[in-house]
């Protein structure tokens, strides 16, 4: 991390760092959905989003471990809060695509300056499904509506797709990760994933951090501080959730969380 992470984030829109958290952590991060499976039964696994997770202190632990927010500090400043993690877990022979599409069109943020944190809990490759960039693309403005096309939200992670015709796959990048690793992206650049055909899970979790003088648009949203302080601008912030036994999911240091 340092001067050529940025540079590369800066130039290119995605950088990636190795062996981000350590494997033990990254294993519970993996368990930490099937978790989640098991407490709502009939909910997919590409669907554990915001509601699910930020009363959750496991996720509370995850999303402000120093050596994540470390490499958001020179990006973000050193007042950090996450607006929304998502877990996008595909299972074996079942996980669903997400089509091309640009973070920001969907974030109610203002002003856009936000970072994408891609954690990867299992192996992300190409044959269960990694995640695919579109290098130059963060060079972009934020596409409108008209510049989507609508798709079937059971077939698909997301209901909504750039238009084919704005799209040059070309200089595709597939982001291969191993379980521990990140991956950073622009909120402007054009990025997707295939299905998960093979037989093994393709579990990764996207953290979307702000600073804190960036505003959330929406009505009672609860963010999660991170690190420094809050803004005076209307933001609202998740107290720091209790750990339960039974009914939390354990993880190392959950005692610190009683």
């Amino acid at each position: 991390m340092g001067p050529d992470l940025k540079r590369q984030y800066d130039e290119e829109g995605y950088a990636i760092v190795r062996k981000a958290i350590d494997a033990d952590l990254a294993a519970e991060t993996a368990e930490h959905v099937h978790w989640l499976s098991r407490r709502n039964p009939g909910v997919r696994p590409e669907a554990f989003f915001h509601n699910f997770l930020v009363d959750d202190p496991f996720m509370h632990r995850l999303v402000s471990d120093e050596r994540i927010v470390d490499i958001l500090e020179p990006f973000l400043g050193p007042n950090i809060a996450l607006y929304a993690p998502h877990y996008i877990a595909k299972p074996p022979g079942d996980g669903k695509p997400v089509l091309w599409h640009q973070d920001g069109y969907y974030w109610p943020l203002e002003p856009m300056e936000v970072m994408t944190v891609w954690l990867a809990a299992t192996a992300s490759t190409r044959e269960n499904g990694c995640m695919r960039i579109l290098p130059g693309t963060q060079n972009m403005r934020l596409l409108s509506r008209r510049e989507m096309v609508d798709v079937d939200e059971e077939k698909y992670v997301l209901n909504s797709q750039v238009h084919p015709s704005l799209i040059d796959d070309s200089d595709v990048v597939d982001l291969e990760l191993e379980a521990g690793d990140v991956s950073i992206h622009n909120p402007r650049i054009i990025h997707g994933s295939e299905a998960n055909t093979s037989d093994s899970w393709r579990i990764g979790l996207t953290l979307r951090y702000i600073p804190t003088t960036t505003r959330v648009r929406a009505e009672g949203w609860r963010s999660i501080l991170v690190r420094g302080d809050a803004a005076d601008n209307g933001n609202l912030y998740a107290e720091r959730p209790r750990y339960l036994p039974g009914e939390c999911m354990p993880f190392r240091g959950a005692e610190e969380w009683r």
